[in-house]
């Protein structure tokens, strides 16, 4: 009896296990059903934006001088006179007298060509009365002769003296390019000015002694500077009439801005565009364009009241921006949205990709103008897929394209 227990004792307690397991499989509730995740990758849209008008092309550059000029000496001495201008930052204007030298040896050179073209002049009267006498005294013997029924010899030019009198007048020509020379040689005693300008570095002390070709500081036009700005041929060519601009010509239909920021604050100076560098830069691959901006001292302007403009400064580093070409339309993208190939991804209605070459016009920091087959607030995929096919089903995560 005890064996038999022992054996069905066990018995029992699985087969109601197993009934138990049965019954409560049965009673157990059915699991929530979910719908399957679908297939299509979920992408991130932002909309295009259709303009119209010119196209800014946009660069960067520093500021140097229309031009500059190197202060020099051309001839020697010591310096007697320097104008309180010339020193750096120094305003200086076209006629003033920078730097004078010690006159006084060339006022006498000039005294003395002077001395030397009046005594030239009395040698040339001399000559010329000899002259007049030998041809009265030819004339006579002529007369003679031919009442003795002979005729006279024809008179050699040193019997008229006309050689004496083409060596006086000679040295007096001499004489007078002596006396130029000593004048001119004075007047380049004062350095003068030849238009207005800011000085940029100088060394010109009273007492100093110069010799010609010294250099005696720098100063530059303060009426134009220039901007050089490189670009690549593909804004080039958003530039209208670049290839005809004659340098110098002011009347440029091409306007730019330059800004440049001092502190915290963003200044601006209207421009234009002179012309452009006839070669590729061959490390760059890039074309230079020169901006000229005039009256650089007091064109400035800001965009807020506070006073105290700055100047345009040579060696500033300024952003241009340069109004191109006028189109009727053409469509503002993000940079994200442009793909190999130039082409875009659009999104239609029923949410499938269409994939659109886009021709590239300009391209800035984050945005590229484009034209193709776009419409103004079309979304197109920035991020989320890197490959993609025509009609292909995406899902839009931000449809409203923000």
């Amino acid at each position: 009896m005890n064996i038999l227990s022992h054996i069905l004792r066990p018995i029992g307690i699985v087969a109601g296990s197993v009934v138990l397991a049965f019954i409560m499989i049965a009673i157990r509730p059915d699991p929530p059903r979910r719908p399957p995740e679908p297939d299509a990758p979920l992408v991130f849209v932002e909309s295009i934006a259709l303009k119209s008008g010119s196209i800014t092309v946009f660069g960067s550059g520093t500021v140097r001088p229309h031009s500059e000029i190197d202060v020099s000496s051309e001839v020697s001495g010591k310096i007697v006179g320097v104008s309180p201008n010339m020193q750096s930052g120094g305003r200086v204007s076209e006629g003033e007298v920078l730097v004078k030298i010690d006159p006084t040896d060339y006022l006498n050179r000039v005294e003395q060509a002077r001395a030397e073209v009046a005594m030239q002049r009395v040698a040339v009267l001399q000559a010329e009365e000899e002259a007049r006498i030998a041809q009265d005294e030819y004339q006579q013997f002529q007369a003679r002769e031919k009442q003795k029924g002979r005729a006279a010899a024809p008179p050699s030019s040193l019997t008229l003296r006309e050689p004496q009198r083409q060596a006086a007048i000679a040295n007096l020509s001499r004489a007078e390019a002596q006396l130029r020379d000593a004048e001119i040689a004075l007047s380049r005693t004062d350095l003068v000015m030849p238009f207005n300008g800011r000085v940029r570095d100088e060394i010109a002390d009273l007492g100093r002694y110069v010799m010609p070709g010294q250099s005696l500081g720098k100063i530059y036009a303060s009426d134009i500077v220039e901007v050089v700005v490189p670009i690549s041929d593909d804004d080039a060519v958003l530039i209208p009439n670049l290839w005809s601009f004659q340098a110098g010509d002011s009347d440029s239909s091409v306007g730019v801005v330059v800004i440049a920021v001092y502190g915290e604050r963003k200044f601006t100076w209207d421009g234009y565009v002179d012309r452009a560098e006839t070669a590729l830069d061959e490390q760059s691959r890039t074309i230079d364009v020169v901006v000229r901006v005039l009256d650089p001292f007091h064109s400035g302007e800001s965009s807020d009241s506070m006073a105290g403009i700055p100047p345009l400064l040579v060696g500033e580093f300024v952003k241009v921006e340069i109004q191109g070409l006028e189109l009727d339309e053409y469509f503002v993208v993000p940079l994200r949205a442009l793909r190999p190939g130039n082409e875009v991804w659009t999104i239609n209605p029923s949410g499938q990709v269409k994939i659109v070459p886009v021709d590239v016009l300009q391209r800035t920091g984050e945005e590229i103008f484009v034209t193709g087959d776009l419409r103004d607030g079309q979304l197109v995929i920035v991020t989320g897929i890197s490959i993609a096919t025509d009609g292909m089903d995406v899902r839009v995560s931000n449809p409203e394209g923000r």
